[in-house]
């Protein structure tokens, strides 16, 4: 488990496994966010093997499957909604944690603005810059 600072509560990483959960719990997480389709996977990394991974830990599991069509206003408010209803850090992931990076991003432009996140995300790794005219849109909305 590599995971990169996006805020202080908000971890992202790329894929993680089932043997991950006890770290994910020693971190501190208390929810972690699966962004990756079961498609993506082979059986043992696909959401239900590492739900009850991650849950056998005692921390909560949730299930947001992101993909370039998925991207969506309402997946991007559940994610939010995930994130501040955590009740503590949480840890998402993906294939490389840019999709959880992303999904972050496009659900703050509004209130951080597009500088702020791009620099957010330039600091954790994540090089977002493709996405400046749709963040400035959402920014000005």
């Amino acid at each position: 488990m590599t995971p990169r600072i996006i805020t202080p509560t908000y971890h992202v990483s790329p894929q993680i496994s089932p043997e991950d959960a006890a770290a994910a719990r020693e971190a501190g997480y208390t929810l972690v966010i699966c962004n990756r389709p079961d498609e993506e996977n082979p059986p043992e990394l696909q959401s239900e093997a590492m739900r009850r991974a991650i849950e056998s830990e005692g921390l909560r599991f949730a299930v947001l499957p992101l993909t370039h069509q998925t991207m969506t206003a309402e997946n991007i408010l559940k994610q939010q909604e995930l994130i501040e209803g955590a009740g503590g850090p949480v840890l998402a992931y993906c294939a490389s944690g840019t999709r959880s990076t992303v999904v972050w991003a496009l659900g703050q432009a509004s209130t951080k603005g597009a500088d702020v996140v791009l620099e957010t995300a330039r600091e954790a790794g994540y090089d977002l810059s493709g996405l400046r005219p749709t963040l400035e849109a959402l920014a000005a909305s």
